[in-house]
């Protein structure tokens, strides 16, 4: 899949058409949600969106709309992806069965659509949303999820949506990507680092200290839970402890850090010409067939596949 900007406004239909093309339009981007507004004759939308075949970033403006994603609907069209939502201007009321939240801009929300719920945008607004694969945030996290942008890791997740809102036109698929799957890899740290104590912060300290070992040393193929612990200076307890609080295991971390690398790898024109293989020994696989199968139990594709829609991006 090419990446691409698509850029649509209401003022090219009339005015009695408007509301018809906006629901038409979201739905297409998003998944089956039935739109509303209170005065379509006097509706007015823009919507931008970029497209990697991976992610999807569509940035709107619009006047006060209402999207309702009902349990038939659900049951229609199942989306297990998650969005990331950013007010930019006005309030956004969510309400799900269980709980419900206004976002307001310097706020966000991580949500998932494969429950029913109900979004009220009031007023005049303008907004962010981030399509994540679901297989990027295993979770598994609330219905929602929101947090605070004005601060720490909040701030540079929100700085960078607005970086790729404003370079859109200037990014490749393989950039527009890499920037996103960057961007997925803070929410999580945001969502886990969450309401941590003192003792569970310093083992998320450590834990990122792991993460970074492991990546200056993926392609060693023994890599493993006891000989990131020597080379840490800590004991193989330690490093267990710090990743179970992630949710992972020294094994699994250092599989997710491989594929990762190896994907990147893949989506670079840099290593265009590097022999598949190559990629999958250099970031630790004993061989071309285990690098094969893990790789596409991790992204539901073949190494050849990413590197395919990479070239066809870049080609574009």
């Amino acid at each position: 899949m090419r990446y691409s900007v698509t850029a649509t406004a209401t003022d090219d239909y009339a005015s009695h058409e408007r509301i018809e093309m906006w629901s038409e339009r979201t739905n297409a981007y998003q998944s089956a949600l039935d739109v509303r507004c209170p005065s379509p004759e006097d509706f007015h939308g823009r919507m931008i969106r970029q497209y990697s075949g991976e992610y999807q970033l569509v940035s709107y403006w619009s006047s006060e709309t209402h999207y309702l994603r009902t349990p038939d609907l659900v049951r229609r069209d199942p989306d297990e992806d998650y969005r990331l939502l950013i007010p930019l201007n006005g309030e956004t009321g969510l309400v799900t069965d269980r709980s419900e939240a206004t976002l307001r801009p310097g706020t966000g929300a991580l949500l998932t659509i494969a429950q029913p719920c109900r979004l009220t945008q009031s007023g005049p607004h303008r907004a962010a949303l981030l399509t994540i694969p679901a297989r990027e945030v295993p979770g598994p996290y609330p219905a929602y999820y929101s947090f605070d942008l004005s601060k720490g890791l909040g701030r540079l997740v929100g700085a960078m949506i607005g970086v790729l809102r404003d370079e859109r036109d200037e990014l490749t698929g393989v950039q527009f990507d890499a920037a996103c799957d960057r961007i997925t890899e803070l929410l999580r740290l945001l969502i886990e680092g969450a309401g941590q104590s003192s003792a569970a912060g310093r083992l998320a300290d450590v834990e990122a200290d792991i993460r970074r070992y492991v990546r200056r040393n993926i392609a060693d193929p023994e890599l493993s839970g006891a000989s990131v612990a020597h080379g840490l200076g800590w004991s193989l307890r330690q490093v267990q402890l710090a990743l179970q609080q992630a949710g992972t295991t020294p094994r699994e971390l250092i599989r997710e850090e491989r594929l990762r690398l190896a994907r990147d790898r893949l989506r670079d024109p840099r290593h265009r010409r590097v022999p598949i293989t190559d990629i999958g020994h250099a970031t630790g696989f004993p061989s071309a067939s285990a690098f094969s199968a893990a790789y596409r139990r991790r992204f539901g594709e073949t190494p050849r596949d990413t590197r395919r829609r990479a070239l066809e991006t870049d080609t574009a």
